[in-house]
């Protein structure tokens, strides 16, 4: 509740209103010299000069701005993820994982001098000359497939001839991806035309 300041002569029903309480004669001097004081200060915060500042700025500190603008970008992050999986995304990481199992299935090959195959199964694939917990055996998405019957040699030849094989998405029928190989780089991903 703003109280407004008495004028001369005024009687104290203001502060009554406020503290329910009247001064009594002896504390009035002590009331008078305290509303003095306060107005000089209120004076000297409205001319800029003055020791004391007594008025706030208004705004926000950094602290406050930091908070918001990470808020945002946490927003916006979440929101772009969200967006862009449109099942290129699933084939793209599969391509590129099925291309890195595939040179490590090469390397395995020639480490131990003898043939490993990669063969394409139904719950997704295999290789054959190698221990079976020696690499993954299943796609990370159950969608992907592969087209055609595909079977890969993968050593222990250095030079393995061209090879490649092409994965698609039950979901997504008309993209593909192609791990592909000229025998002597390794396996790449190619997009079909």
């Amino acid at each position: 509740m703003k109280l407004a300041r008495p004028k001369r002569g005024m009687p104290w029903s203001w502060l009554r209103q406020a503290t329910g309480v009247v001064p009594s004669g002896a504390e009035m001097p002590r009331l008078q010299a305290c509303l003095r004081r306060l107005g000089r200060h209120r004076r000297a915060a409205a001319s800029g000069g003055g020791t004391e500042r007594v008025a706030a700025q208004g705004g926000f500190t950094l602290l406050e701005l930091l908070v918001v603008i990470s808020i945002m970008a946490l927003a916006t992050a979440g929101v772009s993820m969200a967006i862009r999986d449109n099942g290129q995304t699933v084939l793209e990481r599969e391509a590129a994982r099925l291309a890195a199992l595939l040179e490590s299935g090469r390397a395995q090959s020639r480490s131990t001098g003898g043939p490993v195959r990669w063969r394409a199964t139904e719950q997704g694939f295999k290789f054959e000359g190698l221990p079976a917990s020696a690499l993954p055996s299943q796609w990370l998405d159950p969608g992907v497939t592969v087209r055609g019957t595909a079977v890969l040699l993968l050593g222990p030849e250095p030079l393995i001839g061209p090879q490649q094989v092409v994965i698609t998405h039950q979901n997504y029928p008309d993209r593909a991806l192609r791990v592909v190989t000229d025998g002597l780089r390794p396996f790449t991903v190619e997009s079909l035309p």
